[in-house]
């Protein structure tokens, strides 16, 4: 009796001995488990806030962008994580964004789902194509050249409603909202119905009570735009050049001017520069020019639209007051006005 209750003893020994190294060596594996799934993996820093994943790229070409990037810190465990999750399978283009101590699970969770951070695209003032195709090119994926060569596409941008001339109009400033992966195509596609959306029934009812299109209404917009940073003044400066295109007088906007040279940093137009052989150059041509000389603000094109109604035909910078204009209604004040200036400004560069 005492020999079998030995031999039990021994027996639970064993069994006892055999479940703490089977239960090691499952700890050890479930350890190894969690820290390929659930470890932090991910080496977060301000430059590698979003992960850029480019259009095609595929699951090798993944990885690939993971180790250059130096985004994630053992790519072993990512790649055993990823396979798990048939990662391979479910790659999508975009900008995804990363956070601190992030694991392989959510990182892999957050590729395969394709949700992507959009990105908030701010379009201001601008003036040339060839910058603003440049800014939308540094923003999103689209090719900067690829939009440049949609923006003077004839046949192209007819669908779009505009010319080459007039395709800058399309691009009202605003705060945007768009995913990364945009292309050229989906972008102008965008900027076509944000434009359709700006241009309310009202809006369209004032430009024509103007007598202008809304393509016009933006064109005059760009002149003022240009032309002064003071809100308070837009109404009466439209005002002034609606008042001169109805009496089939040359608008001479100094800013156009400035345009057709492509040299914005011009202080003074001098007789040198009128001269420039350019449809834009609204000194020799009369009429608004073939299209905008820059994005208008939203500000600016409410302010042509709702043209303060006056009899001035002049105005030109203020001597008294700096940032804001004086008007005339005659071209001998008009003189009187600018020599003022004029003498006011040769004092401040040191002429006089």
């Amino acid at each position: 009796m005492a020999k079998k209750k030995k031999s039990s003893s021994r027996l639970r020994r064993y069994l006892i001995a055999f479940a703490a190294v089977v239960g090691f060596f499952l700890l050890i594996i479930g350890y190894r488990f969690y820290h390929k799934v659930y470890a932090p993996n991910v080496s977060y820093a301000d430059d590698k806030e979003y992960l850029y994943v480019p259009t095609g790229t595929g699951y090798t070409g993944l990885v690939a962008l993971l180790k250059d990037k130096k985004i994630i810190k053992n790519v072993e465990a990512f790649q055993w994580v990823a396979m798990q999750m048939n990662l391979p399978s479910h790659v999508h283009a975009g900008r995804y964004k990363l956070e601190p101590r992030m694991n392989n699970y959510d990182l892999v969770k957050l590729l395969r789902s394709g949700k992507q951070a959009p990105v908030k695209l701010v379009i201001n003032k601008f003036r040339l194509k060839e910058d603003f195709a440049g800014y939308i090119g540094r923003k999103l994926e689209v090719d900067s050249a690829t939009l440049l060569i949609s923006l003077n596409d004839k046949s192209y941008l007819r669908s779009f409603g505009v010319t080459p001339e007039t395709s800058m109009e399309l691009f009202i400033p605003n705060t945007y909202e768009f995913f990364w992966n945009t292309s050229a195509a989906e972008f102008m596609e965008r900027m076509k119905e944000e434009k359709e959306r700006f241009w309310t029934e009202d809006r369209i009812r004032k430009a024509y009570a103007l007598s202008l299109t809304p393509a016009q209404a933006i064109t005059l917009a760009s002149i003022v735009e240009e032309e002064t940073n003071n809100n308070n003044e837009k109404r009466r400066i439209a005002g002034v050049y609606l008042n001169r295109i109805k009496r089939s007088m040359l608008l001479q906007a100094d800013p156009t001017v400035k345009f057709a040279l492509k040299d914005f940093a011009i202080k003074r137009v001098l007789n040198v520069h009128l001269a420039v052989s350019s449809p834009y150059n609204t000194y020799l041509h009369k009429g608004l020019p073939p299209g905008p000389i820059c994005t208008p603000s939203v500000k600016t094109i409410d302010a042509v639209l709702n043209a303060e109604p006056h009899d001035y035909l002049y105005f030109c910078a203020s001597a008294d007051m700096p940032g804001t204009h004086v008007f005339a209604k005659t071209y001998a004040d008009h003189l009187l006005n600018a020599r003022k200036y004029q003498k006011f400004l040769s004092r401040r560069l040191g002429q006089v």
